[in-house]
């Protein structure tokens, strides 16, 4: 996993530095290979985006990266103030390689770029005034899911700065379920509803060009040394 700076950036080469770059990879791998990373990537969303603030167990770690490639989150933005976040090689089982990750080290520094980024701050956890999956306002703009560690929830600083509150509600004696399974339901909930929606929650042209060239270049054996024999 590694970051890829800004969610729009894009080299000074000017826009089109990606395209004549996937256009040059696309001719060494099959084509169905390629027409496969294209599906994918036209499912990509950042409208929604999750954050997960020191998630120290891999197991937990592992899986809620799994779950954010299968449900079309392209981004996680990590917390870890207080410790790593490392996820299990034999658990994420390559889904890494297809999700963006932005470290921060600490609270405040992450949510200052979420907002900056122009993403509400969506807690997880029960509050007063929160609301479920099928109630939130999907409409009020981009927002990023704040999962906290797996036996306190999200720290002070996170309830302190949220916009918003949601929560699955339980009729049994638990009243909360592990991070990674609160996870999978919320953004099962959430990309259902999005995808339904009228929102525009697809990627841009650019994003998706520097996305696509990312994943060629993972997809690739010898990617680098393919890349090194280009000529413009």
């Amino acid at each position: 996993m590694k970051n890829t700076g800004n969610r729009s950036a894009v080299t000074n080469d000017g826009a089109d530095y990606f395209e004549k770059r996937i256009e040059y990879l696309s001719g060494f791998m099959t084509a169905e290979r390629a027409q496969r990373l294209g599906q994918v990537l036209e499912e990509r969303t950042r409208y929604m985006t999750v954050c997960l603030e020191n998630i120290y167990h891999p197991q937990n770690a592992s899986a809620l990266i799994r779950h954010c490639d299968a449900f079309g989150v392209q981004d996680i933005y990590t917390i870890e103030e207080i410790c790593r976040f490392r996820p299990n090689k034999n658990v994420v089982k390559g889904t890494d390689q297809w999700v963006t990750l932005h470290r921060s080290f600490k609270t405040a520094d992450c949510l200052a770029d979420l907002r900056e980024r122009g993403y509400r701050i969506i807690a997880t956890t029960p509050h007063t005034g929160d609301c479920t999956p099928e109630e939130f306002d999907l409409e009020a703009g981009p927002f990023a899911l704040v999962f906290g560690t797996e036996h306190q929830g999200v720290g002070r600083e996170v309830e302190r700065q949220a916009d918003g509150f949601i929560r699955i509600p339980m009729w049994g004696f638990v009243d909360s379920l592990n991070v990674s399974a609160s996870a999978a339901i919320i953004l099962y909930i959430l990309t259902r509803r999005l995808r339904g929606s009228k929102i525009g929650w697809g990627l841009g042209r650019d994003e998706k060009n520097q996305i696509l060239f990312h994943w060629m270049r993972r997809s690739l054996r010898n990617a680098e040394m393919i890349l090194g024999k280009y000529k413009e």
